[in-house]
């Protein structure tokens, strides 16, 4: 049997991660979150009876050792961490606390045999954009804003780790994932909520701002795939879409694909977080997906097919 922890587990991405690792009976998937924006409701452990959660902060070092001792895991997924743009603006010493989870959870792998740490880092790390497509090694990772720092931060704890005590890693740097479990405070989920209520639509600034758009479905068939077949191990790999889409294109498809009547509504600009462009270079991330990814608007229509998170 193969152990895996997965911090941050009830998240979105951290339960979609879950749920896949879950589907071979051999993998035995422990899942903690201490349920600050997670949700036990996206936990699938009634469905698969090799998942287990425990509510558990990673930040706390008595809380989250016990069950690394308890478990003596094989792998940990560490994907703890506060998430949301408005969100860690508005708590940016929240933000900076998860530097202490990112410290316990490599100390405990370290003392504990864990065999590899793989860690969701972010694209928010390369800041306002200075080279295109932005390429894992050559673009200078230049935001200044709390959540990005700690994620460079933990990329630089993961490399010294492995320099000093042979810790494996691999790094993946997401560019905005959505699917039908994400939590109703990013751009698709918002945006879909207000358009299935025929509501208002905001969009901050004039909506130039462009961003790539990765479905969870090929999200987590990049990082499982980095696993099972040991790739980019001690390295970095961006996960995210390939093709840019403004803000405001965003917000005219969902209002098309949903029948919506909602309106577009402008709102000032963010004073900070909301960068110009995001585009990743998906040069790795194809050779861990062989096939063409699935396209913005058709995980749309599946996200518009299973509302139930969004509504909820």
């Amino acid at each position: 049997m193969t152990k895996f922890l997965i911090t941050g587990g009830a998240g979105f991405i951290g339960s979609c991660l879950a749920e896949k690792l879950a589907e071979k009976p051999e993998n035995y998937v422990v899942v903690v979150d201490n349920l600050r924006t997670g949700e036990l409701k996206k936990v699938p452990s009634s469905v698969h009876n090799n998942i287990h959660f425990i509510k558990c902060d990673a930040n706390d070092y008595r809380d989250i050792s016990a069950i690394f001792f308890a478990y003596r895991f094989d792998y940990v997924f560490h994907y703890a961490a506060l998430v949301g743009v408005l969100r860690t603006l508005q708590n940016p010493v929240s933000v900076l606390e998860d530097i202490a989870g990112i410290e316990n959870i490599l100390k405990l792998s370290k003392n504990t045999g864990v065999k590899r740490v793989y860690f969701s880092s972010s694209s928010e790390v390369y800041g306002e954009p200075v080279e295109f497509p932005q390429n894992e090694h050559t673009t200078p990772l230049n935001s200044r804003l709390p959540y990005a720092i700690v994620k460079n931060v933990g990329e630089a704890y993961l490399r010294s780790y492995q320099k000093e005590y042979d810790l494996e890693y691999t790094i993946f740097r997401f560019f905005n994932t959505f699917g039908p479990k994400q939590s109703k405070d990013f751009v698709i989920s918002k945006f879909l909520k207000a358009a299935l209520n025929n509501e208002p639509i905001s969009i901050y600034g004039d909506g130039s701002q462009t961003r790539t758009f990765c479905f969870i479905d090929d999200n987590i068939e990049a990082c499982t795939n980095a696993f099972y077949h040991n790739m980019y191990v001690n390295d970095v790999v961006n996960v995210g879409g390939t093709i840019e889409i403004t803000i405001l294109e965003v917000a005219k498809t969902i209002i098309k694909l949903a029948n919506s009547s909602s309106k577009i509504v402008f709102v000032p600009a963010l004073e900070e977080g909301d960068m110009t462009r995001r585009k990743p270079d998906t040069t790795k991330m194809s050779k861990l997906i062989n096939r063409p990814l699935i396209t913005f608007e058709e995980g749309l229509r599946k996200v518009i097919a299973d509302t139930s998170y969004i509504l909820g």
